[in-house]
């Protein structure tokens, strides 16, 4: 399985594995041992689907015996036209669709003894985290984004499914559950009948009962994020929201036809720091927006410097087939782009470092991601695995296990990452 893009995708490989390990399927860890190989598509970004194509290729060649599924699996004829010789095409978490190409492709061989064996859910992460899935789809409607045509509307699972599912992980040895959809916070509107107005607030207060690390991504600003502030001031979910803010300016977010607006999330995050002052914020931000003035990205500076957030991500603006942005006046020339982008990673890695060199002194609560002789990787609560930055220890590692929970006094500080030593 070659599995490629955002987290979401990265679940629906591990649902996808998980159902054909139950028909007694293995998983083989590289190409020569396979009988065929899936590969599930990012399509987010043209660069991505160059990548996937690529990647389809590169399973083509090693083993020649392909299925493809996965957002680019929205557009089989690029597919198709680019690699005539895959077995199937299927689009985003459609299941039962690359289930079948694989039973076609590799009958499933029954074993009495082996079909026995309860269903035992694949990871594709370390024992210690795992990524839940809430909904998906998303009914919002961006100019530059073109995830609501591949993969719908949303569609949020059933609470107690949810639930079923966090427990099963948490009984398994999950330490921290990573929650993800297209649009967290919008999690069971789309329900006709439901018990309160923002079905999230009930989710996270259940999943806050179960013990662990509970971090929120991909949550839009709407006016009820506030409530879910004093959860994290109860220490029931952590004190990280991951909001994809995307830009500051008026205008700028008139033509993303962003649901947000600058000055109104800058009051939101001063009323979330109110309830819980050390809460983390992560976002990301798109550049060399089409009509984007010298004047619109010095305001996205100046709310930078205003807003202080934790973690932040940058992209340079770039045309995705069928986004509506593709076709607004006044494209931002790509060296315009790449000094903006320059500019604005240079602001939020000095507003990084700053914070992080305010955390030197203090005790903090870690989680250990890796052991090796010389050197633990962990992560503080304000720190997601991969995307964010990380705790270091280089003394005293006997015993240190990933998965465990450990205090640290931080002292060291960089301008993404911390140094520790346990207390």
């Amino acid at each position: 399985m070659v599995s490629l893009g955002c987290p979401k995708a990265l679940v629906d490989s591990e649902r996808i594995l998980t159902r054909l390990r139950a028909e007694g399927y293995a998983i083989s860890p590289d190409y020569a041992g396979a009988d065929a190989v899936i590969v599930n598509t990012c399509g987010f970004l043209d660069s991505a689907k160059a990548e996937s194509l690529e990647a389809i290729g590169e399973a083509l060649s090693e083993n020649g015996r392909v299925i493809v599924t996965g957002c680019l699996g929205a557009e089989p004829d690029r597919i198709t036209e680019a690699h005539p010789a895959v077995l199937a095409v299927t689009g985003p978490h459609q299941y039962e669709a690359v289930l079948d190409a694989v039973h076609e492709a590799v009958p499933p061989k029954p074993d009495p003894f082996l079909d026995l064996l309860p269903e035992q859910a694949v990871s594709l992460t370390p024992r210690h985290y795992s990524y839940l899935k809430i909904s998906e789809g998303c009914n919002h409607k961006c100019g530059f984004c073109v995830i609501p045509r591949m993969r719908g509307r949303l569609a949020s699972r059933p609470t107690h499914e949810v639930m079923r599912e966090a427990e099963r992980l948490v009984e398994a040895g999950v330490k921290e559950l990573l929650i993800i959809s297209q649009d967290t916070s919008a999690y069971g509107t789309d329900w006709k009948k439901r018990g309160s107005k923002a079905p999230i607030l009930d989710l996270a207060r259940d999943l806050g009962t179960l013990g662990v690390w509970i971090r929120l991504h991909y949550v839009y600003p709407y006016p009820h994020v506030r409530e879910l502030v004093p959860l994290m001031a109860d220490e029931k979910i952590l004190p990280y929201l991951d909001i994809p803010f995307q830009h500051a300016h008026p205008d700028t977010l008139r033509r993303m036809a962003r649901p947000a607006a600058g000055a109104r999330a800058l009051e939101e995050i001063s009323a979330w720091r109110g309830i819980r002052p050390d809460i983390a914020l992560r976002s990301t931000f798109i550049v060399g927006y089409p009509g984007e003035t010298e004047e619109e990205f010095q305001t996205l500076l100046d709310w930078l410097d205003e807003a202080r957030l934790d973690r932040v991500g940058c992209f340079r603006y770039e045309d995705v087939e069928g986004a509506r942005s593709n076709h607004l006046p006044d494209h931002v020339p790509p060296e315009v782009k790449d000094d903006r982008w320059h500019r604005f990673m240079e602001k939020a890695r000095d507003i990084s470092e700053a914070k992080l060199s305010a955390k030197v002194g203090r005790r903090v609560e870690v989680l250990v991601d890796e052991v090796d002789q010389d050197l633990a990787t962990c992560r503080t609560m304000a720190d997601a695995p991969e995307i964010d930055g990380n705790l270091f220890i280089d003394e005293n590692l006997e015993g240190l296990s990933p998965g465990d929970l450990v205090t640290v006094e931080v002292d060291e500080a960089g301008e993404y990452d911390l140094w520790g030593r346990l207390v």
